[in-house]
């Protein structure tokens, strides 16, 4: 794994932008060998503007839209269309803006009636059929898990940080945090409304290539010092990329680190 790397931006606004940018180029990159591209989306404030963000340069040509296959790090528990799901929010901003294959986007299930652990499980299956070695990929020399073990590829996975330090819907205390035998998880009792969810288990988010904290405003100030004190049992200071970490923060994120 990964030590981190700190990418400071003066505002959200200059974040979301930079990180769009940044996006745009990796998943380019992903594609250059004719595979298709893996990328783990993440839902907040901040995540809206970068998909808006990609949606609107003119540089999103770079991307073979229909190669590239989109995941989810959790989900709220609510009914499809539901404009509180992460999945509602990449489709109004970005995914309906761009070609995309609708057989390569994977939404965590949606509440119909069959339970958030079945809704889970559902997810997992999903993960285990698409995964295995791509064609042309190369694996890490470095340590973490193996690509293809139940879990693809992860070219980008995106995650944003809690106040509280918790990532995807791994919350501090929270049970589902320490499942380490499956994929996914079911979420009861969240802190944060709406209380029931599925998110990917620390397992599934080590399989990514780079992992990308993507992280706005004063209020979270305090979880990133502490995620990246080196100390830290907080849910944000655990994933790591297999290739490489980044943390994209605004200032309003980083004052409370310390800086030289």
């Amino acid at each position: 794994m990964t030590e981190p790397s700190i990418l400071i931006n003066r505002d959200a606004e200059g974040l979301a932008h930079a990180v769009a940018a940044r996006l745009i180029t990796k998943l380019a990159d992903a594609q250059s060998n004719g595979g298709v591209a893996q990328v783990v989306l993440t839902g907040g404030r901040v995540a809206a503007v970068v998909y808006k963000a990609v949606a609107d340069s003119p540089a999103r040509t770079a991307i073979d839209w229909g190669r590239v296959e989109f995941w989810w790090g959790d989900e709220r528990f609510l009914p499809e269309g539901d404009p509180e799901r992460n999945e509602t929010q990449a489709w109004d901003a970005l995914l309906s803006h761009v070609p995309v294959d609708k057989a390569l986007v994977h939404p965590m299930p949606a509440d119909s009636g069959q339970g958030a652990e079945a809704a889970a499980a559902a997810y997992a299956e999903t993960l285990a059929a698409a995964a295995g070695p791509r064609d042309g990929a190369v694996d890490s020399e470095s340590d973490g898990p193996a690509f293809g073990d139940g879990v693809p590829a992860f070219d980008v996975l995106m995650l944003g940080v809690g106040p509280d330090g918790h990532v995807a819907s791994l919350f501090p205390e929270n049970p589902a945090r320490v499942v380490v035998d499956s994929s996914t998880v079911a979420v009861f009792d969240s802190p944060k409304p709406p209380p029931t969810r599925v998110s990917l288990t620390f397992p599934a988010l080590a399989n990514a290539r780079e992992t990308w904290f993507v992280v706005s405003g004063e209020d979270k100030a305090d979880a990133v010092a502490d995620a990246l004190s080196g100390t830290s049992d907080l849910p944000a200071a655990i994933p790591q990329g297999i290739d490489r970490t980044l943390w994209l923060i605004d200032d309003a994120a980083a004052s409370k680190l310390a800086r030289n």
